[in-house]
């Protein structure tokens, strides 16, 4: 096949805006995925399986049969930050593949591709440190941004480029606003927790010094606080008549606070089984998104956007495919 019949072919493929919103699907479903199996990491004593970086040892990039699972279980979760990349440097090329090319959507995904590196470094970092807990809690909170970045990349394929549109009253939308703080806070205060209890990821590993007591009470307080803010928007939302899709989004975050808020609880009283820990991770990644979901689901963009060479253009709205027989229309 000819130079000029590969670049048909890969524009076909690759400009179709359904691949664009599949490839930023699996990217954000990806950078979840890598943060549960970075907590399998710790929770099963792995952190340093590999006791160097970027190196696995110090004359080998891979384990070695006397490192056993342990190193095994490292080396594969450092393999699974390849993984994202590729996906990562796919949904840059899609992006740019679009036409009319959306500067917004190829922003988002290139800010994806630069937070993978990122955590790479800062997992380089950890290892580094000898599983710091701080450095650790800070590598799961950038993991945390990345996801808030492909999140945002994954949305964005389904809407149009035009000014932000709030569907709610804007005291609401301020409120959706203050939810995500609180919910970056419970993620923050979540990390010391964990750097103040028994899951270090290492035997050896020290711990941040801090009762244990003390900073899971702060952090409950602030579940609280999280789950009494969404409850007061759902009745608020309710009571403005907003648009069904806001407040069902609210509906599942309050579900999986719930849920997320027995799972801790469980932890807690079952003194921190591995298993329960790993639950509780999940959930953390669930609860995070569903909170963005609410963000995204006070407002709406129009599919009137600013073109990259600067002019006002018709952007086809994401939602619509268009081939040469039909149109079929993407759910959102």
């Amino acid at each position: 096949m000819t130079q000029s019949g590969l670049s048909q072919r890969w524009r076909a493929w690759a400009g179709s805006p359904t691949r664009l919103h599949g490839v930023a699907l699996g990217s954000l479903i990806a950078n979840v995925t890598i943060v549960i199996t970075g907590g399998a990491v710790r929770l099963t004593g792995s952190g340093l399986g590999c006791p160097t970086w970027p190196r696995c040892t110090d004359e080998s990039y891979t384990p070695t049969p006397a490192m056993g699972v342990n190193g095994i279980i490292e080396y594969a979760n450092r393999t699974l930050t390849g993984v994202l990349a590729i996906i990562a440097v796919l949904g840059v090329l899609v992006a740019l593949a679009q036409r009319p090319r959306r500067r917004r959507v190829v922003r988002l995904s290139a800010l994806v591709l630069a937070g993978i590196p990122a955590q790479a470094l800062l997992g380089g970092v950890t290892v580094l440190t000898h599983l710091n807990p701080w450095v650790v809690g800070c590598h799961f909170l950038l993991s945390m941004g990345i996801i808030a970045a492909a999140y945002a990349f994954w949305r964005s394929t389904q809407e149009g480029d035009g000014p932000v549109e709030p569907v709610i009253p804007r005291p609401l939308r301020h409120l959706t606003g203050v939810l995500i703080g609180v919910a970056a806070a419970v993620l923050a205060v979540g990390t010391v927790v964990t750097g103040s209890g028994p899951h270090a990821g290492d035997e050896n590993a020290k711990r941040n010094g801090l009762d244990p007591a003390a900073v899971a009470q702060l952090h409950a307080d602030l579940v609280f606080l999280l789950i009494g803010l969404s409850v007061a928007l759902w009745f608020a939302l309710r009571a403005v008549d907003a648009p069904p899709a806001a407040s069902r989004a609210v509906t599942v975050l309050i579900g999986i606070e719930l849920a997320q808020g027995v799972v801790g609880f469980v932890q807690y009283a079952t003194h921190l089984p591995e298993l329960v820990v790993g639950v509780h991770m999940a959930g953390a990644c669930a609860v995070w998104l569903a909170t963005l979901a609410v963000w995204f689901a006070s407002r709406t963009r129009a599919a009137t956007g600013q073109s990259e060479n600067g002019r006002r253009d018709q952007v086809r709205p994401p939602s619509t495919v268009t081939n040469t027989a039909r149109e079929s229309t993407l759910s959102v």
